[in-house]
C-alpha cells in the first residue's frame, strides 16, 4: 500500500519529489541530532523508525557512516510514522534531518540550531566565521563579475549569472596544487565532468557512493591517469568528453541558427572549441593580435606548432552568399570579401614570420585560414547540395584558404561525435 504524506500528496514511489536523489550526507552531527529527536518521540513505532536510521548509518563496510538513497528513505519513513501518531514536533525535527542529509540545510546552521557541540549563548566565533566567509564570497563574486564584464562588455545579465553559477558549481571541486603552496585553484568544467562521471560510475561500476568517487577523481590527476589506463576507465573518460562536446555543439547550433546572432556571439560560442574544426588542432593561441593592425577572430595551433586562423562572418544574419550568374550558382561579394580578408592575414603573417616566431613561438610559414560565412537556410529556394557544391568548387581553386558554411561546420562536428573512432 502506498502511504500519503501529512499534506495528502505523494511523490513517485511514495516519496516526496523534493528528496528524490541518489546520495545523502551522513556524519556525527546527524547522528547526534537523531539521538535528540528520538528522545522527543513518544510512540514506540517512531522511536524504532529513528533507531533504524541510526542502525543504517553504522551498517557500512568502512568506518565512515553510511548515507545514500536508503538513508533518505528511512528518514522519510520515520517522518511518516511520526505524522501517523501524530507527533508533529517530531515531524518538524525529522524534516530538518532530511534537509541536512540532502544538503539543503548548512552544517553550521544545523549544529547551532540543535546546540550539538555547545550550550548557552550562541557561539560568537561561529558568527564571526560566517561573517568572514560571506564577506570573502561577496568580494570574490564582485571581482569575478568585473573581470567577466571587462572581457565581455556586451554580455547580458543572464550570461553573467550563468557564468557565476558555473563558477560556483566548479568551486565545490576546488583543490590545492602542491606546487603553489598557500594558493587554491578552481578549474572550470569540473562540476560538469564530475556529474557525468557519477552517472557513468553508477551504471558501470559497483561503488557505494558514486558522487564522492567522481568528485575525488576530478580533483586528482593521478586518479584520472589510473582511470585512463584502464579499459573501462577509458570508456568512461571518452563518454565524459563526448558528453561535453555534445552539449557544446548544441549551444553552437542554437547560435548558428539564430537570425540575429552577430559575429561576436558566434566567436564567443566557438572560442575554446578547437575540436569542432577537426582533430588536427591542439588548442587556441593566447594572442589574437600577432601583426600590427590585424586582430584575428580565433587563432588555432596545430600539433606541429603552426598557426591556423578562423575568420568568423555572420551566419543567418549574413547577406546572400550565392547568386545566379550566367546559368550557374556562384559565390557573392560577401564570400569573396571574406576570402580576401583571410588572404590579407596570410600576407601579414608571411611578412612578419620571423618576429612572430621569436616573440610568440608561433610558426606562421605554413599558416592557413578557414572562413565561416552564411547558412544554407538563408536561401530556402536553393538546394543545400547546390550551395555546398559552390563552396567546394571555390575551395578547389584556393590553396591556403577554405570556405565553409556554418551548417557544414556543425554537420561535420556532429558526424565526428556520432562516429568518434572513425576517420570519416
Amino acid at each position: 500500500m502506498q502511504r500519503h504524506r501529512p499534506d495528502g500528496s505523494r511523490g513517485r514511489h511514495g516519496r516526496p519529489p523534493e528528496t528524490q536523489m541518489t546520495s545523502a550526507r551522513a556524519d556525527f552531527s546527524l547522528e547526534l541530532q537523531l539521538e535528540l529527536v528520538e528522545k522527543q518521540a513518544a510512540a514506540p513505532d517512531v522511536k524504532d523508525a529513528i533507531a533504524a536510521v541510526v542502525q543504517h548509518m553504522h551498517s557500512g563496510r568502512t568506518r565512515n557512516r553510511r548515507g545514500g538513497r536508503k538513508l533518505i528513505d528511512l528518514l522519510e519513513v520515520a517522518r511518516l510514522r511520526a505524522s501517523e501518531e501524530p507527533e508533529w514536533h517530531v515531524v518538524r525535527l525529522l524534516q530538518d534531518s532530511i534537509d541536512f542529509a540532502s544538503g539543503r540545510l548548512l552544517k553550521g546552521s544545523f549544529e547551532e540550531n540543535y546546540r550539538l557541540f555547545q550550550d548557552g549563548a550562541r557561539n560568537e566565533n561561529s558568527r564571526n566565521y560566517v561573517a568572514k566567509i560571506v564577506g570573502s564570497l561577496s568580494d570574490f563574486t564582485v571581482r569575478t563579475a568585473q573581470e567577466f564584464l571587462a572581457g565581455r562588455p556586451d554580455a547580458t545579465a543572464a550570461e553573467l549569472l550563468d557564468h557565476l553559477s558555473g563558477l560556483f558549481r566548479d568551486a565545490r571541486f576546488l583543490d590545492a596544487p602542491d606546487d603553489r603552496l598557500g594558493r587554491y585553484r578552481i578549474v572550470r568544467g569540473r562540476a560538469e565532468t564530475a556529474l557525468w562521471l557519477e552517472r557513468v560510475l553508477r551504471d558501470r561500476i559497483d561503488v557505494e557512493n558514486p558522487a564522492e568517487t567522481a568528485a575525488r577523481l576530478v580533483v586528482s590527476p593521478a586518479a584520472l591517469e589510473v582511470l585512463a589506463k584502464d579499459e573501462d576507465g577509458q570508456a568512461s573518460l571518452k563518454a565524459v568528453e563526448l558528453k561535453k562536446r555534445s552539449d557544446s555543439l548544441a549551444a553552437i547550433r542554437a547560435v548558428v541558427q539564430d537570425r540575429i546572432a552577430t559575429e561576436s556571439h558566434l566567436q564567443r560560442v566557438l572560442w575554446n572549441q578547437s575540436w569542432i574544426f577537426g582533430g588536427r588542432f591542439v588548442g587556441v593561441a593566447a594572442r589574437r593580435r600577432l601583426v600590427p593592425g590585424d586582430e584575428v577572430d580565433i587563432p588555432l595551433i596545430r600539433a606541429d606548432g603552426s598557426l591556423h586562423i578562423v575568420e568568423i562572418k555572420r551566419s543567418m544574419a549574413a547577406r546572400p552568399i550565392v547568386k545566379r550568374h550566367r546559368g550557374a550558382w556562384v559565390p557573392t561579394a560577401e564570400v569573396h570579401d571574406a576570402v580576401a580578408q583571410g588572404l590579407n592575414y596570410l600576407v601579414g603573417l608571411d611578412e612578419n614570420r620571423q618576429s612572430i616566431l621569436d616573440e610568440f613561438g608561433i610558426e606562421t610559414r605554413r599558416s592557413s585560414v578557414t572562413v565561416l560565412v552564411g547558412h544554407p537556410a538563408m536561401h530556402p529556394d536553393i538546394p543545400e547540395t547546390e550551395i555546398n557544391e559552390v563552396f567546394r568548387t571555390l575551395n578547389n581553386h584556393l590553396s591556403r584558404v577554405e570556405v565553409l558554411t556554418y551548417k557544414e561546420l556543425v554537420d561535420n562536428a556532429q558526424r565526428a561525435l556520432t562516429y568518434p573512432d572513425s576517420d570519416s
